[in-house]
């Protein structure tokens, strides 16, 4: 064990360093993914005494699973247990929340941490993408409420899945896109859908994403495994490859000192945050992203299914996503409402600067991410990821102005909720038991990560025009994208 490694102090006194260890190999014994052989029952949620907190169970504490696990404990949540298959990321986010939980119990897997801590009310799922539908499917099944983060799944057929089991079990869901819960994307869906720029034709989202390795080969050497990490765990359903760190590694059990905190870290080519740009851990750009930046269009829109998908890349690769990309989505007609031409781009490509000059003339240049809604009527641009700093202008006006300062905007009239913050609305909803509060429940985000998705798919096939029948989860006219729909687990594992 490396030399930063000995706080054993930390680990509940119940729950030994051996049972800690342990953790890494058992197997989930009777469990299956998303069920359990000894249930006979869907299983209801825990009876709480009065003024009893939620019990969670966080599934990943590094990254954006640490930021979650501290947003969970300001909404009033009490933290029981931890999981994570990096052994220093669990230890140092044990010792940050000890003083407020000092029980906490912590897992290198989570289905040991599912099958013992049986007075758990929820868990955060907060790893990379290939296993959130593994580790929410055994939550939800077992009766668990939970919130996932984005996008919701790695396969289009694990977000239906998904979806399935929520209703099945009637537990509260929330995915984590974050501006779902901010007034400013619920004001725009309200303004959009008031009809203010008229029937929407065409909207252009582009993004600074990737951040992180794209368009790279797998290398060819080998590295030991560092002792604190468990590789076999962290690949989970993905296909064996080996562990590779960011330079030879010299020796077993080499701690490579992190280049995203001051903490040490086991760094790799995939782990920790690198994974995103492998086809076999994350869905790229498109698929980290979209969930925030394309929320506003989709809910605004009700599109449906995209018809028709196309990718035009530049930089790609076998096994990772490409440096650059386009991507086109076609929506067909809705009611009344015209079909809808959707542009994506990612890796500094944007929309033609001529068809967004209003935009580069709020602040004399073009945002780093952005979407961009062209109606019949006028244009409406929602400035950054979460759907907020939105501003709009009609056809006849010079350029385009905040929706609070807009007469039309102010005429059209509060429809949606508003909300103290995304993770607390979800925590009131699974204290009172109401699945259908959340506004990124998983009934509503399965769809927009199945859409999303469909584009990752796209990416891997580009100058290739996809045909798409989504209620059925197949292209009638590209039968190599079965695979990916849904693609095989790694013997062992499934959902």
């Amino acid at each position: 064990m490396g030399q930063n490694m000995k706080e054993e102090s930390i680990i509940a006194p119940e729950f030994s360093r051996r049972d800690f260890l342990r953790g890494s190999i058992l197997t989930a014994g009777a469990f299956a993914l998303g069920g359990c052989a000894t249930l006979t029952a869907p299983p209801k949620p825990r009876v709480r005494l009065s003024g009893e907190k939620l019990n969670l169970g966080a599934i990943g504490a590094g990254g954006k699973g640490s930021s979650d696990i501290d947003e969970m404990l300001d909404a009033g949540m009490n933290i029981m247990a931890l999981c994570d298959v990096d052994e220093i990321i669990l230890l140092k986010k044990a010792k940050e929340i000890r003083e407020k939980n000092p029980n906490v119990r912590l897992y290198r897997d989570f289905r040991v941490m599912l099958e013992r801590e049986k007075k758990l009310d929820a868990v955060t799922v907060s790893t990379p993408d290939h296993m959130h539908a593994p580790a929410a499917a055994l939550a939800m099944s077992l009766g668990k409420h939970v919130y996932c983060q984005k996008p919701l799944t790695h396969t289009i057929w694990e977000a239906r899945r998904l979806r399935e089991l929520a209703r099945q079990y009637g537990v509260v869901t929330q995915m984590g896109n974050q501006g779902s819960g901010s007034n400013e994307l619920r004001r725009g869906v309200e303004v959009l859908q008031a009809g203010v720029i008229g029937p929407i034709r065409e909207v252009h989202v582009w993004t600074n994403r990737p951040i992180w390795p794209q368009g790279i080969e797998r290398p060819k050497r080998v590295d030991i495994v560092p002792d604190t990490l468990d590789w076999n765990l962290w690949l989970g359903v993905a296909p064996e490859r080996p562990f590779v760190g960011d330079e030879p590694a010299p020796g077993k059990g080499k701690l490579w000192e992190s280049r995203y905190g001051e903490h040490f870290t086991n760094v790799g080519v995939y782990h920790p945050f690198k994974w995103r740009g492998w086809h076999d851990f994350g869905t790229g750009a498109l698929g980290d992203m979209a969930c925030h930046t394309c929320n506003l269009a989709f809910r605004a829109l009700d599109l449906g299914y995209a018809t028709e998908v196309e990718a035009q890349t530049e930089g790609g690769k076998s096994e990772t996503y490409p440096l650059h990309a386009k991507v086109r989505f076609q929506f067909p007609q809705r009611g009344n409402k015209p079909p809808v031409k959707f542009m994506w781009y990612e890796g500094g490509w944007k929309p033609d600067a001529e068809l967004i000059q209003d935009v580069k003339q709020l602040s004399g240049e073009i945002p780093s991410a952005g979407c961009y809604f062209i109606g019949d009527k006028g244009r409406f641009f929602s400035a950054g990821d979460y759907g907020g700093g939105n501003s709009i202008r009609l056809n006849e006006e010079p350029k385009l102005r905040g929706i609070g300062h807009h007469e039309l905007c102010k005429a059209v009239p509060e429809t949606l909720p508003r909300i103290k913050n995304h993770y607390k609305e979800w925590v009131d909803a699974c204290a009172a038991g109401k699945p259908d509060d959340p506004y990124s429940r998983f009934d509503i985000a399965a769809y927009l990560t199945e859409i999303i998705l469909v584009g990752c798919i796209a990416l891997r096939m580009p100058d290739r025009k996809i045909e798409w029948d989504g209620p059925n989860m197949r292209s009638p006219n590209t039968p190599e994208a079965e695979p990916l729909i849904r693609i095989a687990y790694r013997k062992g594992w499934a959902v």
